[in-house]
């Protein structure tokens, strides 16, 4: 299952980074509500300074673990900065609650800052162009799910 397997990655960059990854995408949304989504991948937020200042000691550390780089640009192993949702959603990192489970420390949003992150989404060029639809259907979920 993908939310082990972001478990085991959380638990990992916790023991050698101190990193409390965010749980981000449909695999949090998943997390949140016990509903199957479908994700197709596990999208993770960690602190901008290891994609800007430590990328190379992180990358050195994510390939000696399997991962393969996707992307150079992109830093694709579906690792983004977490600092960048106040400006996407205004969304307050300090306002992003810490769980642990399995050994594992890690961010998640709550469903009111998911239906924040999704609205910023759908406005996103890129994303209108290849999932608006998909976008839609997941603030509609959102918001069933917080009634």
């Amino acid at each position: 299952m993908k939310i082990d397997l972001f478990f085991e990655n959380a638990k990992i960059l916790f023991d050698e980074f101190e990193i409390e990854p965010l749980l981000y995408g449909s695999v949090g949304l998943e997390y949140l509500t016990g509903e199957n989504l479908d994700s197709d991948d596990i999208d993770i937020l960690i602190p901008g300074i290891f994609i800007k200042e430590k990328w190379n000691e992180f990358r050195t550390f994510l390939e000696k673990c399997g991962y393969e780089l996707a992307d150079e640009n992109e830093h694709t192993y579906s690792y983004a900065r977490i600092e960048e949702l106040f400006d996407f959603a205004g969304i307050e990192i300090s306002d992003i609650k810490v769980r642990t489970e399995k050994g594992a420390f890690f961010k998640i949003l709550s469903l009111e800052q998911y239906l924040k992150v999704y609205q910023a989404s759908a406005k996103d060029g890129y994303r209108i162009n290849t999932r608006k639809k998909k976008d839609f259907e997941k603030i509609e979920f959102i918001k069933e799910h917080i009634k």
